[in-house]
């Protein structure tokens, strides 16, 4: 059986025995499911344990991956200046859904009070000194003092404007000076990928147990509450691959339906796979051989892209964490709005092509607002999901590579097939 199919049952099992439990009533029972979740909990620690390596690494090869920032020419500033904008309006667009609409109220408020008892413990003193920080202060915490500390501290978003820097500025060095940093960052950057595929497989068992406990506790309510939120996130994605990047296509003078019949296989592959790394080598054959894009654009653009460019991922981002800040009663203002869109680009960026990672980098977002109090029970509401949706934004996370390789191709004056 497939992992996302074992990731369902372990779903579908576990919501079953949560619900049975609570409206059973039977004491033995509620203590017997919340004995095993820390299971679960030790799951999510397994996540967050990958997380500070997967940044530091991904980011850093990504960048040098670049070659020298100062040599990049029109076509590297073109690809990197699209990626920004389309993975920001991606981030925009998931909070903005989440806001509209308001999922975590779907829970009725004794239950959202209930969930939020359950881990708001010493989180009270930090919600209230994170709302006193002004906009302003927020940009300028960005810039470390020490990016050892940060690290330590699990302060993320410091952590990643350092490595950027840091990366940037390796990327001058000569190639002797350079490879060797390279190699070591790749080699942790692919071990980080071996762990999340490791951990992952522990999934079914630790969604199980992690639904059950929470269904025990809060019963069906939070589960209903759970699928609005798995719908906002599966609409919010399908409004920007055949929306915004629609638009996108006819901005830069793609035609829509015939770009669509030529590369449709490959975030078909993606949806099922999961992976974007996985699919990487059929983005570059339709994008070459159906699109007739440049295999020296292509080479360039798509690996990139798979590396740099997530849309799906940075609007899952934006919308789960508006979602758990509204479970949580955590109150957010235009300065946790911006840091959302801008953590949630940036996290989307230090994530890599494999099933599980952007799990992972949503705790550098949920952190950014001081949710780190409510980080990892946060993650573990939304685990089970996570595999479902999973699929969709790494679908959109490969169109949005191919959307980039045929704009970019048009400005360039080649012809392609659509």
């Amino acid at each position: 059986m497939r992992l996302s199919s074992k990731i369902m049952a372990g779903l579908v099992l576990g919501a079953a025995v949560g619900v049975a439990t609570q409206a059973s009533g039977i004491p033995a029972a509620r203590d017997l499911v919340l004995a095993i979740e820390p299971l679960g909990t030790a799951f999510i620690r397994l996540i967050s344990m990958v997380v500070l390596p997967l940044v530091v690494a991904s980011l850093f090869v990504g960048v040098c991956s670049l070659g020298d920032i100062r040599q990049l020419g029109r076509l590297g500033v073109k690809t990197l200046s699209y990626f920004l904008i389309t993975t920001v309006a991606a981030a925009t667009l998931g909070l903005g859904v989440a806001v509209a609409f308001q999922p975590g109220n779907a829970l009725s408020p004794e239950v959202r009070d209930r969930i939020a008892s359950e881990y708001m413990e010493g989180s009270d003193q930090r919600a209230e000194v994170a709302g006193r920080i002004s906009l302003v202060q927020r940009v300028v915490e960005i810039i470390p003092r020490n990016p050892v500390r940060a690290a330590v501290d699990m302060d993320l978003l410091p952590l990643i404007f350092a490595t950027l820097l840091f990366g940037a500025a390796v990327s001058v060095l000569d190639e002797e000076r350079r490879a060797p940093m390279v190699r070591f960052f790749a080699g942790v950057d692919a071990a980080a990928a071996v762990m999340i595929d490791w951990i992952m497989r522990l999934a079914p068992y630790a969604v199980f147990v992690l639904i059950a406990a929470a269904l025990t506790r809060f019963g069906a309510e939070l589960l209903r509450g759970l699928l609005v939120y798995a719908a906002l996130v599966v609409a919010a994605e399908a409004i920007h691959a055949f929306g915004v990047l629609s638009i996108a296509l006819r901005l830069g003078r793609v035609r829509v339906r015939a770009f669509w019949r030529q590369i449709a296989e490959a975030p078909l592959l993606a949806f099922a796979t999961a992976s974007s790394n996985a699919t990487l080598p059929v983005s570059l054959e339709v994008a070459e051989k159906k699109l007739g894009v440049s295999n020296q654009l292509t080479s360039f653009v798509l690996p990139v892209g798979a590396t740099l460019n997530m849309n799906g991922s940075a609007l899952y981002k934006g919308l789960t964490v508006v979602f758990l800040a509204q479970v949580y009663g955590v109150p957010l203002g235009t300065p946790e709005y911006v840091t959302i869109i801008v953590t949630s680009t940036l996290a989307a960026l230090a994530g890599v092509g494999v099933p599980g990672s952007s799990l992972v980098t949503t705790l550098i977002v949920l952190g950014s607002i001081g949710m780190g109090a409510q980080a990892a029970a946060g993650i573990a509401l939304v685990a089970g999901l996570d595999r479902f949706l999973d699929m969709f934004r790494t679908g959109v996370n490969v169109l949005g590579d191919l959307t980039a390789v045929a704009i970019i191709a048009k400005t360039e004056g080649e012809e392609i097939a659509a």
